[in-house]
């Protein structure tokens, strides 16, 4: 069963709730990329996510630091990276989210492969934030990337590409959100 059936009427509680009073509004499901969405005290924000064409050079370098345990792709697999961006605008630090994963319409469900930052400047690696805090920070590789936003990489078949919506989900501090991705 796909969790939009139990999500959306909670999204719609939240917008109704948000309407009263002076709270804002908390946003847990996005129908697109570029939308914030709230988890825990943290705004995350899907800058893009796209297919990685590894035949050419700035794709070729996402792969950098890829552990040596991860099987190359065989002909129904492709690379796919989500680019994230992560706002901290409290008061005080709150570690970032370290679980994700997309699922397709069908139910199966991928995790991303641990690319640490040490090996790729790019990657989206946890850590405290501090307050006020943006991730990538301006003035890292990922802020002048093209896509803005640390990378998560997944090895998917080519046939989920076609199950969607692929639904990329974030958890952290006993929250979720999920966003729609633009294949």
């Amino acid at each position: 069963m796909h969790v939009r059936r139990f999500v959306l009427p909670l999204l719609a509680a939240t917008v109704a709730l948000a309407g009263c009073g002076n709270k804002e509004a908390v946003v847990r499901l996005a129908e697109t990329e570029g939308i914030y969405v709230d988890v825990g005290a943290l705004d995350y924000q899907v800058q893009l996510s796209r297919q990685l064409n590894t035949s050419v050079p700035p794709d070729r370098d996402y792969l950098a630091g890829l552990p040596d345990y991860v099987a190359p792709l065989d002909e129904e697999e492709t690379w796919f990276a989500v680019f994230l961006r992560v706002q901290n605008q409290t008061d005080k630090p709150h570690k970032m989210a370290e679980e994700f994963e997309i699922e397709d319409t069908t139910g199966r469900i991928y995790k991303p492969i641990p690319v640490g930052q040490k090996d790729n400047p790019l990657a989206y690696e946890a850590f405290e934030l501090p307050p006020g805090g943006i991730f990538p920070s301006t003035d890292s590789a990922g802020s002048v990337s093209p896509t803005q936003g640390g990378f998560l990489l997944f090895k998917i078949p080519f046939q989920s590409l076609g199950n969607r919506p692929l639904d990329f989900r974030i958890a952290g501090d006993g929250e979720e959100a999920i966003v729609d991705l633009d294949v």
